[in-house]
């Protein structure tokens, strides 16, 4: 039997998507087909953000952002948006290469104050560019939230860490890697990671949002549901938001960064996040702020390894480039799941339109290796809203 969350959420849909079928204005129809979009998906909660030409030209907010309150989604509302988290991280540490304070092609070891180093292959170096780029041959087995599943000073499976190919020959994708690289960027910076972020990247693009659930506001968190295929029901999962004040108060400087998940604890709204996008396909600068240089933005953008995934895309410093998002276009850009969100952000890789997609619980059909409603909701804003068919 279906929960009532589902029932209340099915009749919502479609007493929404009646309304709009009688409007025929460019608005309506867009709206009309997210509405769709949702429905097919079982999505909580959507928003999207168009832009073209260097410009924000069409933004929305649909469905709930609590369930069980019934509050609609709003514009500001943030989200917990998981792995497009990286791109921070990333450019934090393309700023760290501009000031002469990381060489992307030095020894991890040289930075993170303990022997970052592959047991099966002791004599090729792990690097700095190597971790950007998830080819340091790194893994995710051991977990990803504390350094000391690979510090031999603390634990004795250090080495389980670690694949058996040579660092920098393949790729796999890492979220150790990036935590790891967090924790670079606050030993050479000086500045805790989480605050680094917002005095370096958010505030001088004028956004809202940051790694620290504390330091933000709580009545602007959109709750996020995991998909129950047995019943489509959803489960709230409030560890997307988990404060982890204990941690905090215990924190260690140039250790304990993990904590703020520098991988994939970036909460902000789709419209902001839009904005930085839009730094991004600016090579670095948004509006007259210059965040990264030209080169570095380039470098980050650049197909350096080929990933591990069947559509045979390429990835570079927390972007990948790929054909699968909209037909007949080259996009680079990330995804990012975790909890229950589903998060993407793409631009057309010559700059002339870009893409969110946000949702806060869906029922994680797959389609082209995305998520089926990335896919659907960045067709629909290029068919509608960036290339309208006349």
């Amino acid at each position: 039997m279906k929960s009532i969350n589902q029932i209340f959420l099915a009749i919502a849909l479609i007493v929404c998507t009646i309304a709009f079928q009688s409007c025929n204005c460019k608005d309506c129809k867009i709206e009309k087909e997210l509405q769709e979009i949702m429905e097919r998906n079982k999505a909580v909660g959507l928003a999207v953000v168009a832009v073209k030409d260097g410009q924000i030209i069409y933004n929305k907010s649909l469905g709930y952002k609590d369930l069980d309150a019934k509050t609609p989604l709003g514009d500001s509302d943030i989200f917990r948006i998981a792995s497009i988290s990286k791109s921070f991280t990333a450019t934090a540490i393309m700023q760290m290469v501009e000031q002469g304070k990381i060489n992307l092609n030095d020894p991890v070891s040289k930075y993170i104050g303990f022997p970052v180093v592959n047991p099966n292959f002791p004599e090729d170096t792990i690097t700095v560019q190597m971790l950007l780029s998830h080819s340091s041959s790194l893994n995710d087995t051991t977990g990803y939230f504390s350094l000391n599943v690979i510090n031999p000073d603390s634990t004795k499976t250090w080495k389980n860490a670690y694949n058996n190919y040579k660092p920098g020959s393949l790729y796999e994708y890492c979220n150790l890697g990036y935590n790891t690289l967090g924790t670079i960027l606050e030993r050479v910076s000086g500045e805790r990671f989480d605050k680094y972020i917002v005095n370096h990247i958010l505030n001088p693009i004028g956004v809202y949002g940051g790694y620290e659930v504390g330091s933000l506001d709580s009545t602007k968190f959109v709750k996020i549901y995991e998909y129950n295929r047995a019943d489509s029901s959803y489960t709230w999962s409030p560890d997307a938001y988990a404060p982890r004040k204990k941690e905090i108060e215990n924190y260690v400087f140039g250790y304990t960064t993990p904590i703020f998940s520098p991988t994939g604890g970036m909460k902000i709204s789709a419209l902001d996040l839009a904005k930085v996008m839009i730094m991004h396909m600016n090579y670095g600068t948004y509006g007259q702020t210059q965040i990264i240089s030209k080169e570095s933005a380039e470098l980050m953008q650049s197909p350096l390894i080929v990933t591990d995934a069947e559509d045979n895309g390429w990835y570079g410093f927390a972007i990948r480039t790929t054909n699968d998002l909209i037909d007949g276009h080259t996009m680079i850009g990330h995804t990012g799941g975790a909890y229950g969100v589903f998060t993407s952000m793409f631009w057309d890789k010559e700059r002339k339109f870009g893409v969110i997609a946000m949702t806060n619980g869906c029922n994680e059909r797959r389609d082209h290796h995305f998520m089926s409603i990335h896919r659907e909701c960045a067709q629909a804003l290029y068919n509608n809203i960036i290339n309208p068919q006349k």
